[in-house]
């Protein structure tokens, strides 16, 4: 087998095919930064005082490594700051390079379901049934006399049953009433019985209102029976024992409606094509180019650990090479402990970099200068006022 020849001191690159996986070939600034990083990281390695056992093509490939680490690790911290504000948002678009305001999506989802639940609103359909009461009859089976009927078995749960007493305001203001403070007796008692339209302009204390309503709902449940009702497992009860036979009505929703986690995702009327989990958050590969130099230095860095580790690999294929009268050691596992060494402490220093630069981070930093400012106001001299 022919002998392949060694680093020369000098590389070209070719844009349409350079690296492994070409994800950077076409930026004509990663092209150049990997002409330089294979000459400089070949100097680094010892060349020219002594040979460097790699070819442009490995110096090209741990470049491009390099950059798709660092790409990898800020994008993943990117995910785990941002997806509570990127679920629900579609997967056709990209987030990389991109700023993410927080959102109200998962907020209001959540208000939505505590709004079905207390009847203002919410995501789940409330629809409205009946049954008909029978004479002396109090106990009613509502799965088996509408669910199984009007739902086909499906479990339902009823929010309201309309089965009370008609509103109090209704009847204080019932014009047929014989009780209650009429009307020619509240303009005389206000001194308005000599102007005629006065009643137009008639004013009335809010207590007055509550008391005389309070008065008449005390009057049902105190010198009458109470119309209510009890509820359990949807078997219903009502109160007193119907002498008439009629309609109730009563709220419920289908179970299944509530219980469907696949129904919508926040911010979005279907699940298809969204955000759900890290799994599908689209963050692609990073542009070189938007890349700043603390981020270019690193993956010089980064690269470099590369190439002394795979020079370490080569190097440690022959633990000695015979020469006249004796035989010379490589440093092959040297530079690859070296390397390993190298690699942890860089990941390690990107990321605490990155929790440094968190949003719960940062606010705690906006937090804490904004109470060191007004401990500093404070302590300014309040001027004196000469009028």
């Amino acid at each position: 087998m022919a002998q392949q020849p060694i680093w020369p001191g000098s590389a070209s690159f070719n844009s349409s095919g350079s690296t492994p996986w070409q994800l950077y070939d076409a930026e004509a600034g990663f092209a150049s930064a990997s002409i330089k990083f294979a000459e400089w990281g070949a100097k680094r390695l010892g060349y020219p005082i002594v040979s460097v056992e790699l070819q442009a093509a490995q110096f090209f490939a741990c470049y491009e490594e390099a950059t798709a680490e660092y790409a990898a690790q800020v994008n993943q911290f990117n995910i785990k700051d941002n997806l509570l504000a990127a679920q629900g948002q579609p997967t056709s678009s990209t987030f990389t390079h991109r700023n993410l305001k927080p959102s109200m999506a998962r907020t209001i989802e959540l208000s939505e379901q505590y709004g079905t639940e207390v009847g203002v609103g919410g995501d789940v359909e409330w629809k409205q049934g009946k049954i008909t009461i029978d004479s002396g009859s109090q106990t009613y089976d509502l799965n088996a006399l509408f669910s199984e009927v009007s739902e086909s078995g499906k479990g339902i749960e009823v929010k309201r049953v309309y089965y009370e007493a008609s509103p109090a305001i209704q009847r204080y203001f019932d014009p047929y009433a014989t009780t209650g403070y009429g009307s020619i007796n509240l303009i005389d008692g206000f001194g308005f019985g000599g102007y005629s339209p006065a009643v137009s302009f008639t004013l009335m204390p809010i207590y007055e209102d509550l008391l005389r309503i309070q008065a008449i709902e005390f009057n049902d449940q105190i010198r009458k029976s109470a119309y209510t009702f009890e509820m359990t497992n949807n078997q219903l009860k009502i109160f007193p024992n119907p002498t008439t036979k009629s309609d109730l009505f009563f709220d419920y929703l289908v179970k299944e409606d509530r219980d469907d986690l696949l129904r919508r995702p926040y911010g979005t009327a279907s699940g298809s094509g969204v955000v759900s989990d890290y799994s599908n958050i689209p963050y692609q590969d990073m542009k070189y180019n938007a890349i700043n130099s603390v981020g270019v230095q690193w993956i010089r860095k980064y690269g470099l650990a590369l190439t002394k580790e795979l020079l370490g690999m080569i190097r440690g294929k022959y633990g000695t090479i015979p020469i006249p009268n004796a035989d010379t050691s490589l440093d092959g596992e040297t530079m690859r402990q070296e390397a390993q060494t190298e690699k942890e402490f860089l990941i390690s220093q990107l990321r605490e970099m990155l929790e440094q630069t968190s949003r719960k981070t940062l606010m705690e930093q906006e937090r804490d200068e904004a109470q060191a400012l007004q401990e500093k106001l404070q302590k300014v001299p309040f001027p004196i006022y000469i009028g």
